[in-house]
């Protein structure tokens, strides 16, 4: 029988959620060791919604269990970082070219309010928000372009880049990424397939930029 939260969701997909973003906040930090009893401890849940959350992390990379000691967060080099967004850039550009072209009025709308708290979050300087936000965004398109393995592909990718966005977040320009960020949301809203596979480019070529700066500086 599936656990369930107070709103219908599963338990599992709470733990997930809630460990995505101590991953990406660096609450758990890459290469630590940690252990199931210190996860349900950080996010009050029980041991098989954070097991199950464990298997989906180890399963795409993020996690890699150690016996008799625990769990580790998986840690990326700097080359690895290039290489992700390289695969990255393809993945993207399919996943927001069928986005623009499959979304339903729903989601189009949902991805008018995502953009507008990314650009808000951004004023604030509040990272946080605006990753969260960005994290919405991701689903909202993987849902609307419909393509599964491009979006089980994408969903550790994504985490890596939001990791590093906040490891190095003094380096990086908010008002720039949320700018891009929009206009990916407002083609896929037009349904101007062109216009999102360009956006989504130049996010991606943003990225590279930004983490080419940090690594080499």
């Amino acid at each position: 029988m599936l656990e369930h939260g107070s709103h219908g969701r599963r338990l599992s997909d709470v733990a997930y959620e809630l460990l995505e973003e101590m991953i990406v906040t660096l609450r758990v930090k890459p290469g630590a060791v940690v252990t199931e009893t210190e996860l349900m401890a950080l996010t009050s849940l029980g041991r098989t919604p954070i097991r199950e959350a464990m298997q989906r992390f180890s399963a795409q990379g993020l996690m890699k269990a150690l016996p008799r000691r625990g769990i580790r967060i998986e840690e990326l080099s700097h080359a690895q970082c290039m290489a992700l967004l390289a695969t990255r850039r393809v993945l993207d550009r399919l996943i927001a070219s069928s986005a623009a072209r499959r979304a339903s009025r729903q989601q189009r709308t949902a991805l008018q309010a995502c953009a507008a708290a990314i650009r808000k979050a951004a004023e604030r300087n509040n990272l946080e928000a605006f990753l969260r936000a960005d994290r919405e965004c991701d689903v909202i398109l993987d849902e609307a372009a419909g393509n599964t393995f491009a979006s089980q592909a994408l969903a550790p990718l994504h985490v890596h880049c939001r990791r590093f966005w906040y490891t190095y977040r003094h380096d990086g320009d908010l008002s720039r990424a949320a700018r891009l960020h929009s206009t990916l949301m407002r083609s896929v809203v037009r349904g101007d397939e062109p216009g999102a596979e360009r956006a989504s480019d130049q996010l991606i070529h943003y990225l590279e930029q930004f983490m080419r700066t940090t690594i080499d500086g």
